[in-house]
């Protein structure tokens, strides 16, 4: 049963975790991936042994600029031809980039980098399989992007 958390009544890392505690599978989609706070769930998706059943699927959102919004409402085509994949490159590089920002601020710890080491090796085991919201709009919404 889907809930709404707010963080103001109701937060949202106990609520993961304890939904996590009865789980072996999760499907995320947020607007913002950190990082460094996928330790706080990490453990939980550990126990699963992967594969499409017993995985966490996490859709990552890429904000779009209100420029880039106005460009595709103006423009003169309005046939929605899916997406090319030289886009689908650009866009891939440009979460690649801010994933990097991310990580280049503040100095990381032992736990930070204990948890990143695992995130990579659960995206390996396929306990974790990512995609971005720009493969899910377009045509390439087939292939995952971790």
């Amino acid at each position: 049963m889907p809930r709404i958390i707010d963080n103001i009544e109701k937060s949202l890392l106990p609520a993961l975790q304890k939904t996590l505690e009865l789980s072996d599978r999760a499907d995320f989609c947020v607007g913002y991936f950190n990082l460094r706070g996928w330790k706080e769930l990490d453990s939980y998706i550990e126990t699963w042994s992967g594969g499409e059943d017993h995985c966490c699927r996490l859709l990552v959102g890429m904000q779009r600029l209100p420029q880039d919004e106005l460009r595709q409402v103006m423009r003169l085509s309005r046939a929605d031809s899916g997406m090319d994949n030289q886009t689908a490159i650009r866009l891939k590089k440009k979460l690649a980039e801010e994933f990097r920002d991310q990580l280049m601020v503040g100095a990381p710890t032992n736990e930070d980098e204990i948890g990143l080491r695992r995130l990579s090796a659960q995206i390996k085991a396929k306990k974790v399989v990512s995609y971005s919201n720009f493969v899910a709009m377009g045509s390439l919404s087939k292939y995952n992007y971790a």
